[in-house]
């Protein structure tokens, strides 16, 4: 017969007492594993070191009291049963043990009632242990919506901004001579609109916002292709081990934010282990079960691809760990690091349908594994299309957008390309416009949200007196993107904010030489 593993912390200062405990536990089909305390320093010092299943403790020992040993276990925080097993309590002053913490009193002389009251309370305990995974998982829905508020309000704005600031250095970087120093003060504008363009992503990420681009992905050659980077970011004092799954399945997913996500945990792991240490790394096909996704927050039962990530460092004790996925929560010192990384992962990992599960222990290390739902397909293959030269030409254009600053950077890109553009505010003016237009527009470019009419609902009423013209949607968020509905096909592409001149550019021109191959034809 197959016993249930238990981990018993026992209070007793009798080493025999504690062995016929252990032989009658034993004895009632558990596999028991335990220690013997009968100190403070010896109880705190054992919370610390292991994980424990239940407590059994006497009531009254030399020099220390079960009273006091249970008051040290709710003080650390600790909510596994704690039991008194002792010769020498009344009922009175059990029942008075019972009402600061305990949860059973058993006299040596009765052991019988060991066993089922030791059941009882594990299943007890476990109860409690789903009801508080389920009350976490409340807690972080209501943390990603509060979050997912706070991005989205600033999303579209912040993003309108930051792109009209990497629109107007990139135009001005062209208008300077190469190498100058004007056109390095330019770079710099670029590259801190884009580190903040960067910021605001990663917010979006951990509220599950991002937009997405998935398709079907080795995670294996995702681990290859960055490991080189890898090697460079990690430092030579750190050895890193691989051991990829040959029969690894695919998922469907974006590749850069899985890329982002094992960038960001390996560079946790090299920050955990600053004297030098051991990252593996790890693939697997795994299946999870009810019973593992009662345990965890964000399981769901079904087959998955693991991805594990393990450092030899520091460690994290249990207060740390139940923060680590908190925005801005960081245990670096300040500057050396956003907070973001984790909360990051976390967000696309979630918004992939997977989860994260995180095992830790002081002083010797953490493994991060990552579970990301199975695809039905093979994975694709990976081609990098050739960057194509910026060209333009003489279309008109009808771009539509309530924010000034958006709208005049695109007047500019596309005016210095040739194009011909008529500018407007909110989507219906865009209508109206186009109407007035007809025969003249080309290509529209529409924002998500509007006043008075959204680009979605202007371009519904557009294609309805000229079918199939192409429409370049720009959104700031995910959600933002819900509001498209049916509206994306062939004629239409979505844009995320905030982008370059020449990423416009190019989708313009590849929309337009689209429409033109397809009346060729």
């Amino acid at each position: 017969m197959t016993k249930t593993p238990l981990r018993a912390l026992i209070v007793e200062d009798s080493e025999d007492d504690c062995a016929l405990l252990v032989r009658t536990l034993g004895q009632g089909g558990f596999d028991v594993s335990h220690r013997r305390v009968d100190s403070a320093e010896a109880l705190l010092t054992s919370l610390d070191e292991s994980a424990w299943d239940i407590v059994l403790s006497d009531y009254s020992m030399p020099g220390f009291s079960g009273t006091a040993a249970l008051a040290l276990v709710r003080e650390k925080g600790f909510d596994m049963p704690f039991v008194f097993v002792s010769g020498t309590i009344g009922e009175e002053i059990a029942v008075n043990a019972m009402r600061v913490g305990a949860q059973d009193y058993i006299m040596k002389s009765n052991l019988r009632r060991l066993l089922p009251a030791i059941q009882r309370e594990l299943r007890e305990s476990q109860i409690r242990r789903e009801h508080k995974i389920i009350e976490q998982r409340i807690r972080q829905l209501e943390k990603f919506e509060a979050i997912g508020r706070l991005a989205g309000g600033i999303a579209h704005d912040f993003n309108n901004v930051i792109g009209a600031i990497m629109g107007w250095a990139e135009l001005g970087e062209g208008e300077v001579p190469a190498g100058s120093r004007a056109a390095k003060f330019f770079q710099q504008i670029r590259n801190h609109s884009e580190r903040a363009a960067g910021l605001t992503r990663q917010l979006l990420a951990y509220a599950r916002r991002q937009i997405l681009e998935p398709r079907n992905i080795d995670m294996n050659q995702v681990v290859r292709d960055t490991h080189g980077l890898l090697e460079k970011l990690i430092g030579e004092h750190i050895e890193v081990k691989m051991d990829l799954a040959a029969d690894l399945k695919a998922v469907r997913a974006d590749r850069s934010q899985l890329e982002q996500v094992f960038m960001n945990l390996c560079v946790n792991a090299r920050d955990a282990m600053p004297q030098g240490g051991r990252l593996r790394i790890q693939t697997a096909n795994a299946s999870l079960d009810e019973e593992y996704c009662r345990r965890h927050v964000y399981g769901r039962p079904g087959n998955y691809v693991r991805l594990s990530v393990s450092d030899s460092g520091t460690g994290m004790d249990q207060p740390t760990i139940e923060r680590i996925f908190e925005p801005f929560f960081t245990t670096k010192e300040v500057g050396k690091g956003t907070g973001l990384g984790l909360a990051t992962a976390l967000g696309v990992v979630n918004q992939h349908g997977g989860s994260i599960e995180v095992d830790s222990t002081l002083g010797v290390g953490t493994s991060f594994n990552v579970y990301l739902p199975v695809s039905e397909s093979a994975a694709d293959q990976d081609s990098q299309p050739a960057e194509t030269a910026v060209v333009g030409g003489t279309e008109t254009i009808l771009v539509a957008d309530d924010h000034d600053g958006a709208r005049d950077t695109t007047r500019e890109i596309l005016e210095k390309l040739g194009y011909r553009i008529i500018l407007v505010r909110d989507g219906e003016e865009a209508v109206e416009q186009f109407m007035v237009n007809n025969a003249q527009v080309s290509l529209l470019i529409l924002d998500v949200v509007m006043p008075r009419l959204t680009g979605p609902d202007a371009y519904a009423k557009i294609s309805r007196a000229k079918p199939g013209i192409p429409v370049v949607f720009t959104t700031g968020y995910s959600d933002e993107a819900a509001w498209m509905g049916p509206t994306l096909g062939t004629h239409a592409i979505l844009l995320q904010k905030p982008y370059g001149p020449k990423v416009l550019a190019r989708k313009i021109r590849e929309m337009l030489d689209q429409k033109i191959n397809v009346a060729l034809n």
